[in-house]
């Protein structure tokens, strides 16, 4: 699929593992609160999670339902404490911005992240400025990988009915966010491999780029 910025009004972003490398405190942290539990490690466990829910909302399928609130409030504890030392943005990723905002295309970021981790890791890598709404998760009435999430994203901008692939991107490295794009009648744009090797089969739908600096030096080459 060729991209084509002429028709181009949002662009919407996820956050983990697209602008942000947040694995390694992700990983770390959860490690430290299934040692608590008595668990094994991440590695190990993933398994059990389901791929249509959220990092949070797999808490009940990881710990128990008896255990998850107390043991992902002990996560987001140890979180926060750490995301300062581990968190960084990929190659590439500050110039497809820089690209977006010199040509006055309002860019989004659209995570199903607890907001309270968000607001603390959004500015240590980027001037919350360059967005125009960021949105978490648990704010929709469902988050990714439905479309509700882009429709509330969206919401007093853009109608449902509105929202083409022209006109709207959704950009991220996982099957949930492209599932959600193609909901919602945006464009997927994936970079890279999801961090939860859930690929999928290639989807003709979807627009694969290896990495942030392939996708930039694609953008440059748009007449």
């Amino acid at each position: 699929m060729t991209l084509d910025l002429s028709k181009l009004e949002y662009v919407i972003f996820d956050w983990d593992n697209t602008l942000a490398e947040s694995r390694s405190t992700l990983v770390l942290s959860v490690n430290r609160v299934l040692k608590e539990y008595g668990l094994p490690d991440w590695e190990a466990v993933k398994s059990r999670r389901n791929p249509d829910l959220s990092f949070r909302d797999n808490f009940p399928l990881v710990f128990g339902a008896e255990n998850a609130v107390a043991a992902y409030e002990r996560y987001a504890e140890i979180y926060k404490s750490e995301v300062r030392s581990h968190i960084s943005t990929f190659p590439g990723v500050r110039d497809v911005l820089a690209f977006f905002h010199a040509r006055g295309i309002p860019m989004m970021i659209m995570s199903n992240k607890d907001r309270r981790l968000m607001e603390i890791e959004l500015p240590l890598l980027f001037d919350p400025q360059l967005f125009s709404r960021v949105v978490c998760g648990h704010e929709a009435s469902r988050d990714k990988p439905y479309p509700e999430q882009i429709y509330y994203t969206l919401d007093g901008l853009l109608a449902p009915a509105d929202i083409t692939p022209e006109r709207v991107w959704m950009i991220g490295d996982s099957p949930m966010d492209s599932k959600s794009a193609e909901a919602a009648n945006a464009l997927p744009v994936r970079i890279g491999r999801s961090i939860w090797g859930d690929e999928g089969a290639p989807d003709t739908k979807i627009v694969y780029f290896n990495n942030f600096e392939d996708f930039y030096h694609t953008l440059k080459l748009i007449k």
